[in-house]
């Protein structure tokens, strides 16, 4: 089976790579010619564990190919996917102007009848927007070519989607056509033979499926984050509370970890996004409004125990960072929490050096000279005033604490994310802060 992905991005290169993986023909389409050349020459644009090996082999296989001519790799395909970005407009609605210019690219170019799927995350109604673009480009050509349109949202992890593509827990597919669910279920055949569940729906419902996901998760955080707050401000451990509600199975243990507030390309936008599309339903989304709200606040929470302990002068202190991506496993900084905290720091007059495994590049892209760089965690910590943590790396889990406290000025940790023991913090000798506990 033949098909061809537009857009080489996260969920294009992943969605691609796993297909080619399982035997599908696969040719991954992009405009960027520099990407693509670096993509033939091993250089993939993120970092994914385990992404780059996955393409090495595949493309050694002759079953993973990059292109810049759509026209040339739709040709003989049977499943086109659209996997190019939705951007946020500044009114936070999604930015469909390149899903509909890849689609206007697709009913110009293909010769055969196919299937068109939205893999981007998209609001409800653009698979008609979609399907409208390719027939205004076919009636131009006077063509009376079949095609089908599908929406199949993506559910990947950032850190973790080699195995969410290849093992997932469910496969979402909005189809109105019986051609089209014969053409899916085909492709995705190998991923079912191990129980894996294909859902068939309805084309809206699975465009809204994605974004009530990815809200629903977003809550998650944003409550947890609430109730941190306030077991700080009464005395309680919010780390207790966690458990006692992670043992529910009616609420579970995934994302009710409380830090420094939900970053990343899905939630903050999908957010936005979904709370656009039902005001322009006449509809407000009163618990998405204040989801949102709790998490722009909790982005200021490290940054305000910083400069409540130093008294509100930050003037001339040095801080070390840990962790800048927006969560652990990847270089992603988009709305990364780091962003919101160095800015603060940097306004207060204080300076910083940061270290991340993986997000250095995109931090000196980002940032720039802002900041220090180092490519030692330890050495972010001489002379500095204190330590911030941000990003939960496995790598700070376990520090050498006796490096702590030789290199730092003063044994003050600010814990974005909870990593530490606060009683054990206290009886080695540091004045420690964290998020959901009273500790000072």
């Amino acid at each position: 089976m033949k098909i061809a992905v537009i857009g080489t991005g996260y969920v294009g290169l992943v969605t691609g790579t796993c297909f080619s993986e399982v035997g599908v023909d696969v040719t991954c389409v992009d405009i960027d010619q520099k990407k693509i050349d670096n993509l033939n020459n091993g250089i993939l644009p993120i970092y994914e564990p385990g992404l780059d090996e996955m393409v090495t082999r595949n493309v050694q296989k002759k079953r993973l190919h990059f292109s810049t001519s759509l026209k040339e790799s739709i040709q003989g395909a049977e499943v086109i996917f659209i996997a190019v970005g939705t951007p946020p407009d500044e009114d936070g609605s999604a930015d469909l102007k390149y899903v509909l210019a890849v689609a206007a690219g697709i009913g110009e170019h293909m010769q055969h009848p196919l299937v068109v799927v939205t893999k981007s995350t998209v609001p409800v109604s653009t698979a008609e927007k979609v399907r409208k673009a390719l027939q205004e480009q076919l009636s131009k050509r006077n063509s009376n070519l079949d095609f089908y349109v599908a929406s199949n949202p993506e559910f990947l992890k950032e850190g973790a989607a080699i195995e969410d593509f290849m093992k997932p827990d469910r496969i979402v597919v909005g189809i109105d056509k019986p051609e089209a669910e014969e053409l899916m279920r085909k492709l995705y055949k190998p991923f079912l033979m191990n129980g894996h569940p294909i859902i068939f729906m309805d084309i809206p419902s699975a465009e809204m499926t994605k974004y009530a996901a990815n809200a629903m998760l977003a809550t998650k955080i944003s409550f947890m984050n609430d109730v941190a707050n306030l077991c700080e401000i009464m005395g309680a451990d919010v780390n207790m509370v966690r458990k006692g509600i992670g043992s529910d199975a009616r609420i579970g243990t995934k994302f009710i970890y409380p830090g420094v507030g939900y970053g990343g390309s899905c939630f903050p936008k999908d957010v936005k996004a979904l709370i656009k599309t039902a005001k322009e339903n006449k509809y407000n989304m009163r618990i998405l409004d204040a989801v949102e709200e709790v998490n722009d606040n909790q982005k200021q929470v490290l940054s305000n125990k910083v400069k409540i302990h130093f008294n509100n002068n930050l003037k001339n202190k040095k801080f070390a960072l840990w962790g800048l991506s927006f969560k652990p496993k990847t270089d992603d900084m988009r709305e990364a929490p780091s962003l919101v905290i160095i800015d603060n720091l940097l306004k207060a007059g204080a300076s910083i050096v940061a270290y991340d495994p993986v997000a250095m590049h995109e931090a000196e892209r980002i940032l720039g000279n802002t900041i220090s760089y180092s490519t030692d965690m330890y050495d972010t910590l001489n002379d500095a005033d204190a330590l911030l943590i941000i990003t939960e790396w496995p790598e700070f889990r376990v520090p050498n604490f006796d490096e702590l406290n030789k290199r730092l000025n003063q044994k003050v940790i600010f814990d974005g994310r909870n990593i530490f023991d606060h009683k054990e913090m206290k009886q080695i000798g540091f004045e420690y802060y964290c998020i959901g506990i009273k500790t000072n």
